[in-house]
């Protein structure tokens, strides 16, 4: 038994070694959890609906032409108002992340019937950002998480938070509004596509 346990890390280790991935792209336990909900993120060529990394092939696209992507969440309640944060607490890299958490994304205001369907409209509190980690930072999070808001609640940013994407409190923010959640949360792992 413990000869089997070996050739199979033999085989992994030589598959990363082979393929153009390497074996710090495999997701961690850690990361794999993170995603929990049917939350699904479809960009133009790329639909997550799992905790993944995003393939070489389409990480120059992802961080320098496709926009905002879709956000569906097929469990949402139609009769209810939802909250969207994107964030990398990665910023500006996973072992020193001194600007954790970068707010790539903040959207209030969704209706659950929108969201339902995948076709989501709301106050944009932070205008949705491209993942770009820096070159020879690694692999980024980026984490989309759904609350569900309490009914008849407005909710902003205060000026400093307004002033500066990085250094985000998102966990003081939910506190701040009584965000219930999150719902459902999804990431992706992506590193700067020269590298």
């Amino acid at each position: 038994m413990r000869l089997f346990y070996v050739s199979v890390v033999l085989c992994v280790l030589f598959a990363c070694h082979m393929s153009r991935s390497t074996c710090d792209e495999l997701l961690t336990p850690e990361d794999e959890a993170f995603c929990k909900g049917e939350l699904k993120v479809i960009y133009h060529d790329l639909v997550v609906d799992k905790c993944l990394i995003v393939p070489q092939s389409v990480r120059k696209e992802i961080s320098k032409e496709w926009g905002p992507p879709q956000v569906q969440l097929p469990s949402a309640d139609e009769e209810k108002t939802y909250t969207l944060l994107m964030v990398d607490p990665d910023a500006p890299s996973r072992e020193k992340p001194s600007r954790a958490y970068w707010r790539h994304w903040l959207l209030v205001d969704i209706k659950g019937k929108a969201l339902k369907k995948g076709h989501i409209r709301g106050t944009e509190l932070s205008a949705y950002t491209r993942p770009t980690p820096p070159q020879g930072t690694g692999l980024h999070r980026y984490q989309f998480l759904v609350f569900k808001q309490p009914e008849g609640q407005i909710l902003s940013l205060s000026p400093q938070e307004e002033s500066s994407l990085g250094n985000w409190n998102p966990q003081a923010f939910v506190q701040r509004f009584g965000l219930s959640g999150p719902v459902a949360s999804l990431q992706f792992l992506t590193q700067n596509h020269k590298n």
